[in-house]
């Protein structure tokens, strides 16, 4: 009889902001720190806000289009309905944070940290969290072109309806990820899928990538 192993869920807190002040996106400054701060709209394009740090604030509604985030920190932070065709923020950390119904084209995310991180109902173009850092994370009822995971570490990450038109995991190192909700349409890199849980479907579906994979001739 085969063992039913128990999977490790993501642990994420719910986010609850309080007594938040009002504040103007536009002042905000590269390496500065904002703490408890709500900004509702505004435009932050092209703006370079590299070392930024929010903790326990949130941001509803901006755009930030090529701005620069490199190295920025979202701690207790909820960035919601952002708009952003190019976002930017590699070596970034986001902890205890929400991304929630926002629409990001391509995503310079690689190198950066996750931990406690929910992302839901949000579209996502290109994102690239090569060689990322990745713990208690879930995504909900998101859809998303490319997630290239290459050399990522993974773990306790969980994708509930969501959809992914490639994926990439080459060199990837998984560990209680569950990918049981998620609609794969391409992906590469089969080996890193240890670790990792699927459907019964979803292995019928992969069977030929698994046969081309270890070159297994099927005939039938």
């Amino acid at each position: 009889m085969a063992k039913n192993t128990a999977r490790a869920l993501p642990s994420i807190t719910p986010l609850e902001l309080t007594d938040l002040e009002d504040g103007d996106v536009a002042r905000v400054a590269a390496h500065t720190m904002v703490d408890g701060v709500r900004f509702d709209g505004g435009d932050i394009s092209g703006v370079d806000l590299s070392g930024l740090a929010l903790t326990e604030c949130e941001v509803v509604g901006v755009t930030a289009h090529d701005t620069q985030l490199r190295g920025a920190r979202f701690i207790s932070t909820r960035i919601e309905r952002m708009n952003a065709p190019v976002f930017t923020a590699a070596r970034a950390t986001f902890r205890d944070a929400e991304i929630l119904r926002s629409r990001m084209g391509s995503m310079e995310l690689y190198d950066s940290e996750w931990q406690g991180v929910a992302i839901e109902g949000s579209k996502l173009g290109w994102v690239n969290l090569r060689t990322a850092r990745m713990r208690d994370v879930r995504f909900t009822g998101c859809t998303i072109e490319e997630l290239d995971l290459s050399g990522a570490q993974l773990a306790r990450v969980a994708f509930v309806d969501c959809s992914v038109e490639t994926l990439r995991l080459d060199g990837a190192r998984l560990s209680n990820v569950d990918l049981r909700g998620l609609d794969m349409h391409v992906i590469a890199g089969l080996e890193a899928l240890a670790g990792a849980t699927i459907t019964g479907t979803q292995a019928a579906l992969l069977a030929p990538l698994f046969a081309e994979h270890f070159g297994i001739h099927v005939d039938d």
